[in-house]
């Protein structure tokens, strides 16, 4: 590629389409990508990104790690909630939620979302076209947070419908649309129902639980109550149903993927799609002093866009990197993040991408995409698909 033409903006649909040659160009020739017109340095390459993660007292969240006006700055902790803090308020929150995503908690879930995903997936295969990522991958992770949560069955495909207008963003700019900004609005309407509800009715649920925490002897605010339910329903289940349909894309683009995929392998399937194509491509960050980067003195307060989905394709950690690869080690991947803010939901993500894969897998012997009209979403942090209309072969 060359360098007139290796221009990163997150905010472009040509990015969005196909990220990896221009990262694949930064990580080469511009460790350090300096983007003026958004005023941010990005970092491409694996050991930088994970120093940049493993370091939050200088690669600081305190203004967020979304790039839009309206989402960058000091208030970003009302939507962001813990993601926009650091040690030790980072932590404090952060353990409030912490008990109900460890190991033994989601084994006990994997019955239950077995009976989701078939619940979601056995209706379709009656048709003779589905959109695989929209009424499947997407509904999984949704339906499980929207439970967990205490989100009544009928308001969930509502709650997922407004949070995938959440993440869009117009081709080349970063001023968030009227649709986009409306659909926050309906977000934050109803998770405010949600804990008046749950203060007068207090239920067997995660919300109820937040209620009644406490975080340095004080119960939390409506507005962090919200903003925590911003973070679990718009946030943390959102990358788990993108990374489910990728994964089933890919395994569409390569026969020897969806054959042994199908067949058996769900849990390498799911774990080399995290690898090969993260759903989360970015984040933001501040930078709090003066620091030298590939011999480049960046000012305090500059803000620094993190690349994982970049630095899982380094060669110098990934051999052949550009191959997807069932038997890789993907041990070292960062497509979770690594360090204070490694996603509290990692495990509930393998597992459910997992079951999700496993369960179609039982059922479908081979399946076709019609991707000359699909589509996918265009989002300056995530990456996958809107609407993937695919046909199916069952066993």
């Amino acid at each position: 590629m060359a360098e007139s033409e290796t221009v990163y903006d997150p905010f472009s649909y040509r990015i969005h389409e196909d990220p990896y040659p221009t990262y694949a160009w930064m990580r080469e020739h511009a460790p350090l990508y300096r983007n003026d017109e958004r005023d941010f340095w990005a970092l491409s390459r694996y050991d930088d990104v994970l120093w940049a993660l493993r370091n939050p007292s200088l690669f600081s969240s305190r203004n967020g790690i979304s790039l839009e006006p309206d989402l960058w700055g000091p208030d970003a902790v009302k939507t962001s909630s813990f993601l926009a803090m650091d040690p030790p308020e980072h932590g404090k929150m952060r353990r409030l939620v912490g008990a109900v995503f460890k190991p033994a908690w989601v084994r006990q879930m994997e019955p239950r979302v077995r009976e989701l995903a078939r619940e979601r997936l056995l209706p379709l295969l009656d048709k003779p076209e589905f959109d695989f990522a929209g009424e499947y991958a997407a509904t999984l992770p949704n339906d499980v947070m929207c439970e967990v949560m205490g989100v009544p069955r009928v308001d969930r495909d509502q709650i997922r419908a407004d949070n995938d207008l959440l993440n869009h963003c117009e081709d080349g700019t970063d001023v968030r649309s009227r649709e986009t900004i409306d659909a926050g609005l309906r977000l934050a309407v109803y998770y405010v129902g949600l804990v008046q509800q749950r203060r007068r009715h207090p239920r067997d649920d995660l919300t109820s639980a937040l209620i009644e925490a406490r975080v340095d002897g004080q119960p939390l605010t409506d507005s962090q109550l919200v903003a925590f339910l911003f973070l679990l329903l718009s946030a943390t289940n959102e990358s788990t149903g993108k990374l489910i349909g990728l994964a089933w894309y890919h395994g569409w683009r390569m026969p020897h993927v969806r054959r042994a995929g199908l067949d058996g392998r769900a849990r390498e399937w799911g774990e080399e799609a995290l690898r090969y194509d993260s759903p989360s491509q970015m984040m933001a960050r501040t930078l709090t002093r003066d620091t030298k980067i590939h011999g480049t003195l960046v000012p305090a307060g500059a803000r620094m866009v993190l690349l994982p989905a970049s630095a899982n394709r380094d060669w110098r950690v990934f051999p052949d990197p550009d191959r997807f690869d069932l038997d890789r080690d993907t041990s070292k991947h960062i497509g979770f993040g690594h360090g204070p803010h490694f996603c509290l939901g990692a495990a509930l993500a393998k597992l459910e991408t997992t079951i999700a894969l496993a369960e179609a897998g039982a059922l479908i012997r081979d399946y076709d995409l019609d991707l000359d009209n699909a589509r996918r979403i265009h989002s300056p942090h995530q990456r996958g698909f809107a609407y993937l209309p695919c046909s199916v072969r069952l066993r």
